[in-house]
């Protein structure tokens, strides 16, 4: 049943990417468990169903920032500015990582830096900075963190929250600027692969499967999003740490 294991792959993508676990490290992972080797073009649309996910949840943000609305003009400034990074980093070192993105050791070790980091994200006294007090550098921060996501285990709404939370961002919007920031790279990635492929055709995978595990990725995707903003104000992310230890450790020292 080669179709449930693409719809396994995007419910975890739609979970991972969300919840701060890292979705590339659990890719990795379940591709070997699955004994699925695809590459980069199964991953590029699991993660524009997150993306369709994150333009669902956040549609009025975003028709706000789309028809330039007064308190949303910088808004769009700083999520050109925050994407920046990413960018660089994926059109600079794109090969690089294509070539680790395949290590469970390396995966391992990501997963507990992103876990230490959401273990001390709880002990940060709520931010009371809004929209208002944001600031260029703020998204440029964020931004970087965005860009070091790239490196499998390290999750890239974890590293983003996180940084906002550092930087005193409240955390609805900390949530808010992070989802929305992974719309301009995401959606770059995708028109980039697609591009790719109107060229080269999809080896390895059938066009039914691509959109099996894309539709199972923005379905899994939305709740996550949800549930995540949940725990958010509830400022429960050091759960995430304790399966983000463990997990590691597992990666290291078993697999």
């Amino acid at each position: 049943m080669d179709i449930l294991k693409y719809v396994i792959l995007g419910m975890i993508q739609g979970l991972a990417e969300f919840l701060p676990i890292s979705s590339s490290g659990h890719l990795v992972l379940f591709k070997y468990l699955l004994d699925i080797n695809v590459g980069l073009t199964l991953d590029v649309f699991l993660h524009f169903g997150t993306l369709v996910a994150v333009i669902i949840v956040y549609r009025r943000d975003i028709i706000k920032m789309i028809t330039f609305k007064e308190e949303y003009r910088k808004f769009n400034l700083y999520i050109i500015f925050g994407s920046v990074p990413a960018g660089l980093v994926g059109i600079l070192f794109e090969d690089f990582f294509e070539n680790i993105n395949s290590s469970l050791t390396i995966v391992g070790f990501f997963l507990i830096i992103t876990g230490i980091a959401l273990w001390l994200s709880d002990k940060i006294e709520s931010g009371k900075r809004g929209l208002k007090d944001m600031n260029y550098l703020d998204s440029i921060v964020i931004g970087t963190a965005q860009a070091l996501a790239i490196f499998p285990g390290l999750s890239r709404s974890g590293s983003t929250i996180v940084t906002g939370l550092y930087k005193g961002l409240n955390r609805e919007l900390a949530a808010k600027y992070s989802f929305i920031l992974s719309i301009p790279v995401i959606g770059g990635a995708t028109l980039l692969k697609a591009k790719e492929l109107l060229v080269t055709g999809i080896v390895g995978i059938s066009y039914s499967e691509l959109v099996i595990g894309t539709i199972s990725s923005m379905i899994t995707g939305y709740f996550a999003i949800r549930l995540l903003l949940k725990l958010i104000k509830m400022q429960k992310l050091q759960y995430f740490a304790y399966y983000c230890f463990v997990l590691g450790f597992i990666l290291i020292f078993i697999l």
